[in-house]
């Protein structure tokens, strides 16, 4: 019998002791540096996922990781049943960076959307006058918040819902990027808000029409409900602009340029940490925010210093390294060269995306293995990536990666399709 690799063994130890709540490509990883990652036998590859959009600053990015350390030794916790020296600075910093009057925060990204549920009923309840357990918030067909028991209420994936109900309601579902679908959802007075991805990433980087962020945003402004984006995934320059929600505007200042399509209640997760901690956020102004009170919302590790400072240093470097005009500049050229495949072969249908949020559809049926087996050739060759929705490849590297960087992985791509052999 042949000895089992390192990898192997780590593997099967996974499989033994650990639920089997996932299905990771076959590569175990021990060390990550900007746009690299090494395996256990030493092999290096190009994270083309990121963590699934938490490592846009790129992996063990030097400056946050020091703002974890220089804080896990100075004071880690303490709860918020006392103040710190750090929320404050925190908060001070999210809020004018992002242009909102108030942040919440919290820890992971299905929390946040948790909040943000909460946030917007007791909004509707007390500012709109909804009667009490009527709310209702209007969410898309094909989304992707989270897999708490409330959020997969509204999913529509089988594998996220069935055989865990009973179901939470209180939530209208209707297709993405359908503005008359929404337009009619928006005429039951007891719709507090409308919650959506402004790229459906899970769903396989779908990407809405030109203006229906902003004219869904129009029509809850006219309809008294509140415009919700969840940018967990696509928030912190991943799509090109600081925010996906800011369209073309300039987000060197936030998104008060583009006040009609800016959120009432904004969710962010993921990058806003780097990937080194897990943190999130709700912002709001403070006509939504104040509808919380003591008691009625928190979270024990939400807004502890390390998270606090960590957070400013994630921020702060995408900033500083320009990371969403890197994003915009190398998303079109990455999307002008994989395109060339669409004619070179028959496997790619098509490409789609935005900034380095991208995927190519794989000319094949949903059920079939074709994306898993592209997946695991590209590792092979050096790079990273991982299907969703079965027959598509989502594509979604540091933003810290070059131009240079950036066509060696197109080459890898390029020469793994053309070769690829069902």
């Amino acid at each position: 019998m042949n000895e089992q690799t390192k990898s192997q063994q780590l593997i099967a130890l996974e499989d033994k002791h650990g639920a089997h709540n996932y299905h990771p490509l076959p590569v175990v990883l021990e060390r990550g540096d900007g746009v690299y990652v090494w395996d256990v036998e030493g092999k290096k590859y190009y994270d083309f996922l990121s963590a699934y959009s938490a490592v846009n600053q790129g992996h063990c990015h030097p400056k946050i990781v020091k703002a974890l350390t220089d804080q896990a030794n100075t004071l880690c916790l303490t709860s918020r049943a006392f103040y710190n020296n750090v929320l404050g600075e925190f908060e001070k910093f999210v809020t004018e960076y992002f242009g909102f009057d108030k942040v919440l925060p919290m820890n992971s990204g299905a929390e946040a959307v948790e909040t943000a549920i909460k946030l917007t009923r007791k909004w509707g309840y007390e500012k709109k006058g909804i009667d009490e357990n009527e709310a209702k918030i209007i969410v898309c067909e094909n989304n992707f918040h989270g897999r708490t028991t409330t959020i997969i209420s509204f999913s529509n994936d089988p594998d996220a819902r069935k055989n865990f109900g009973p179901y939470t309601p209180g939530f209208i579902k209707i297709p993405y990027n359908d503005i008359d679908a929404l337009e009619e959802a928006l005429k039951d007075d007891n719709v507090a808000g409308f919650m959506a991805e402004p790229i459906q990433g899970e769903a396989g980087v779908f990407v809405p029409d030109e203006g229906y962020l902003a004219e869904a945003k129009e029509l809850c402004k006219a309809a008294g409900v509140l415009f919700i984006a969840d940018e967990v995934q696509t928030g912190i320059a991943r799509t090109g602009r600081l925010l996906a929600t800011c369209g073309n505007c300039d987000c060197s200042n936030g998104c008060e340029n583009k006040p009609e399509i800016k959120p009432d209640v904004l969710i962010l997760g993921k990058a806003i940490s780097g990937g080194v901690y897990p943190v999130s956020a709700v912002l709001a102004n403070d006509e939504i925010m104040n509808v919380i009170k003591p008691g009625e919302h928190g979270s024990t590790f939400g807004g502890n210093p390390i998270a606090a400072k960590v957070a400013i240093a994630a921020l702060e470097v995408i900033r500083d390294e320009k990371l969403a005009e890197n994003a915009q500049a190398l998303g079109e050229l990455f999307r002008s060269e994989i395109n060339k495949l669409v004619d070179e072969s028959p496997l790619v249908k098509l490409v789609r995306g935005k900034g380095l949020l991208n995927a190519i559809v794989i000319n094949d049926t949903e059920d079939s293995s074709t994306a898993w087996d592209i997946c695991i050739k590209l590792r092979d060759n050096g790079l990273l990536a991982k299907p969703t929705h079965g027959n598509i490849i989502r594509f979604a590297p540091p933003l810290v990666m070059n131009k240079e960087q950036l066509l060696d992985c197109v080459a890898i791509i390029r020469k793994t399709i053309l070769e690829f052999k069902k």
